[in-house]
C-alpha cells in the first residue's frame, strides 16, 4: 500500500529537574485524522540506537541527517525505480496497537540497503484527541485568516469596483462626446472629399488626353528602336554559333580529362583511407605509449625516492656498525660481570623453583574455585533465562489484558445502547404511568360523586325516620322490634344497653333483627339497587348481605348494597365511605342483626339522585 505521510520532527529541551533534549517524531496522514504514531528519543535512547544499528553521527546531528535522508525519499517518490524509500512496516493489524517500524531504505540491483530503522509507537486515545484538538485549533486559526483575507478582498474589490464603475460612467461619457465630434467631423470631412474628388476628376481628363498624346509618340519611337535591335541581334547570333561549336569541342576535350581525373580521385581516396586507418592505428599505439611512458616515469621517480632512501639508510647503518662496535666492546666489558652475576642468581633460581612449586599447589587450589565460580555462573545464567522466560510470559499476559480491555469497553458501548434502549422504555412506562395517573383522577371524581350521592340519600333517610317515627316498642328479653310507619318505611333501631344513642346506617332500615341463632349469610330481596342510576327503582336483584366483621374494608364503607362492585374495592388511595362507625359495626349487640332479610322500601321513599344531581 502506498500512502503520503506527514513527518513532524521537533526537538524538545527540557529543563526540569535536569536538563536534557529529547526528540520527538510525529507520524500522521492528512486524509486519516486517526493515522497517528508517535517516537520519542532521548539522548540515552540515541546511543543505545547508535550501538545497534552503527551510526556514525552524534545526537545533536542526527535530526538534521534524518530531514537529509527523507529529502532523498521525498525526490525519490515519483520514480518508477526510486533509489531511497521509505517503509512503514506493522506486524500486526492497525487495530491491535502495536509499534511499527519506520525504516529509511537504499535500493540497488544487488541489495535493499536499511539506512536507518525506528520503531514508532501508535497513539492512544488522549494522544489522538490532543492531536485532533490541534488540528482543529490550526484549522480554526486557518479559517479566521481566510475569513479576513476574504474581507480584505471584498473590500479591496468592492472599492475598485466603485472606482471602476466610476471611471466607466467618465468614459462613456467622453466616448458619447468623441462620438458626436466625430460625426460632425466626419459630416464636414465627407463634403469636403466630395468637392475635391470632382476637381480631381476634371483634372484626371486633362491628364489622359495629354498621356494619350504623349503615348502615341513613344510607340512610334520604340517601332524604330526595335526593329534597329532585331537586326543587331541577328548579327550577334551568327557571331554566337560559331563560339558555340568551338566551345563544344572544347566541351568533348574537358569531359575525357574529367573522366581521367576522377579514375585517379577514387585511387588517391583509397590511400587516403588506408592512410587514415594508419593514422588511428598509430594514434592508438601512441596513447599507449604515452601510458607505458608515465607509468615508466613514475616507476623512475619511485625507484630515485627509493634510492635516496636507501642511501640514507647505508648512512644510518655505517653508523650504527660504529655505535655497534663501541657497545660490542662495552657488552664485553659487561659479559665478565654477567657470568660473575650469572652465578649468583643460579643459586637464587633454585630459591625461585621451591616458591614456584609452592605456587602451584595454590594455582590447583584458584582453579577449583574458578571451576566452581564458573559453575555458579552457569546456574546464574540459567536464571536468567527463565527471568526472560517470564517476562514473555508476562507481555503475553499484558496483551492479553489489552484484549480484555478492549472487550470490555466494546461490552461498555453496547451497555451503553441498552442504557438508551431502556431510557426509552422508561419513557414509554412514564407516559402510560401519565395516562393511569389521570384515569385515577377520573375514577376518584367518580367515587366523590358517589360519596356525595350516598350522603344525601343518608340525610333524606333519616329526614324520614324521624319525620315518621310515631310508635316505639321494646321486647321484654332485649330484642330489637321495627317500627313501620304508615307509608311502609321502618324507624331506625337504638341500642341503648350498649351506649349508642346516635342513629345508625341507613343501610339497617331495610333489615329486621331476628334472634342471634339464624344463619349468618341470607338471599334478601332489593326492589332498589344503590348504583348512580337511582331512577331504574322496578329493577330486581338478588344481592348476598355480609356481615361488617367479615372484612376489615367494611369497617369503614359499610355492605356493598346497591352499588357496583367496581367501587368498592380496597384501594390505596380510596376515600371511605362515611355511614356507619367503627364502633357501631364492631358491636356485640350488632353481630346477631347483620345477617338478616332487608325489608322492600316503598316506591315514594326515595327521591332518584336524577332530580338533585342532573346529569
Amino acid at each position: 500500500r502506498r500512502l503520503n505521510v506527514r513527518v513532524n520532527i521537533e526537538l524538545l529541551s527540557i529543563s526540569n529537574p535536569v536538563h536534557k533534549k529529547d526528540l520527538a517524531v510525529r507520524l500522521t496522514d492528512d486524509t486519516d485524522p486517526f493515522f497517528l504514531y508517535n517516537l520519542v528519543i532521548s539522548e540515552e535512547d540515541f546511543q543505545s540506537l547508535k550501538s545497534q544499528q552503527g551510526l556514525l553521527v552524534d545526537f545533536s546531528a542526527f535530526p538534521q541527517k534524518f530531514i537529509d535522508l527523507l529529502q532523498q525519499c521525498i525526490q525519490e517518490q515519483n520514480k518508477d525505480i526510486p533509489r531511497f524509500l521509505l517503509q512503514l512496516v506493522s506486524s500486526a493489524s492497525v487495530l491491535d496497537h502495536t509499534p511499527v517500524s519506520l525504516n529509511v531504505v537504499e535500493t540497488n540491483p544487488f541489495k535493499h540497503l536499511t539506512h536507518l530503522s525506528l520503531k514508532f509507537l501508535p497513539g492512544n486515545d488522549a494522544e489522538i484527541k490532543k492531536f485532533l484538538a490541534s488540528c482543529l485549533k490550526c484549522l480554526k486559526e486557518e479559517k479566521v485568516m481566510l475569513e479576513e483575507k476574504l474581507r480584505k478582498t471584498e473590500e479591496d474589490l468592492t472599492r475598485q469596483l466603485s472606482y471602476t464603475q466610476q471611471s466607466l460612467s467618465e468614459k462613456s461619457r467622453e466616448l458619447d462626446r468623441l462620438k458626436n465630434e466625430w460625426t460632425s467631423h466626419t459630416t464636414a470631412l465627407t463634403n469636403k472629399h466630395t468637392q475635391e474628388l470632382t476637381n480631381e476628376k476634371e483634372k484626371a481628363l486633362q491628364a489622359q488626353a495629354q498621356y494619350q498624346q504623349q503615348h502615341e509618340q513613344q510607340k512610334k519611337e520604340l517601332d524604330n528602336l526595335h526593329q534597329k535591335s532585331i537586326q543587331q541581334l541577328q548579327n550577334r547570333l551568327s557571331e554566337l554559333e560559331v563560339i558555340n561549336k568551338d566551345l563544344t569541342e572544347r566541351r568533348y576535350k574537358g569531359d575525357s580529362t574529367v573522366r581521367e581525373l576522377k579514375a585517379k580521385l577514387s585511387g588517391i581516396e583509397d590511400e587516403c583511407q588506408r592512410a587514415k586507418q594508419e593514422v588511428l592505428s598509430l594514434r592508438r599505439e601512441n596513447t599507449t605509449l604515452d601510458a607505458e611512458c608515465h607509468e615508466k616515469e613514475k616507476l623512475i621517480n619511485q625507484l630515485q625516492t627509493r634510492v635516496a632512501v636507501l642511501e640514507q639508510e647505508i648512512k644510518d647503518k655505517d653508523q650504527l656498525l660504529m655505535r655497534t662496535k663501541e657497545v660490542l666492546d662495552a657488552t664485553q666489558e659487561q659479559k665478565a660481570i654477567l657470568e660473575e652475576n650469572t652465578e649468583k642468581k643460579q643459586c637464587h633460581v633454585e630459591k625461585l623453583e621451591t616458591t614456584i612449586k609452592s605456587l602451584s599447589a595454590e594455582l590447583l587450589k584458584a582453579n577449583e574455585i574458578i571451576k566452581k565460580l564458573q559453575g555458579d555462573l552457569k546456574t546464574l545464567m540459567s536464571k536468567l533465562k527463565l527471568k526472560n522466560t517470564v517476562t514473555i510470559q508476562q507481555e503475553k499476559l499484558l496483551a492479553e489484558k489489552e484484549e480484555r480491555l478492549q472487550k470490555e469497553q466494546r461490552e461498555l458501548q453496547e451497555m451503553g445502547q441498552s442504557l438508551r434502549m431502556k431510557e426509552q422504555e422508561v419513557f414509554k412506562l412514564q407516559e402510560q404511568l401519565e395516562t393511569t395517573i389521570q384515569k385515577l383522577e377520573e375514577s376518584k371524581q367518580l367515587l366523590k360523586t358517589n360519596e356525595n350521592v350516598i350522603t344525601w340519600l343518608n340525610k333524606q333517610l333519616n329526614d324520614i325516620q324521624m319525620a315518621k317515627k310515631l310508635e316505639t316498642s321494646a321486647s321484654t328479653h332485649g330484642g330489637v322490634r321495627t317500627a313501620i310507619s304508615p307509608h311502609g318505611m321502618p324507624d331506625r333501631p337504638s341500642f341503648p344497653s350498649s351506649g349508642i344513642n346516635h342513629p345508625i346506617s341507613p343501610l339497617y332500615a331495610f333489615q329486621n333483627f331476628p334472634e342471634p341463632g339464624h344463619n349468618k349469610n341470607v338471599n334478601s330481596q332489593c326492589p332498589i339497587p344503590f348504583n348512580t342510576q337511582l331512577s331504574k327503582m322496578s329493577r330486581c336483584s338478588d344481592v348476598q348481605t355480609v356481615t361488617a366483621a367479615s372484612h376489615p374494608a367494611n369497617k369503614e364503607n359499610g355492605d356493598t348494597l346497591g352499588l357496583e362492585s367496581k367501587y368498592f374495592k380496597k384501594k390505596d388511595d380510596s376515600i371511605p365511605l362515611r355511614g356507619l362507625s367503627q364502633n357501631t359495626a364492631n358491636s356485640e349487640y350488632l353481630k346477631p342483626y347483620l345477617s338478616t332479610k332487608a325489608q322492600p322500601l316503598p316506591k315514594a321513599a326515595v327521591t332518584p339522585a336524577s332530580a338533585y344531581f342532573p346529569g
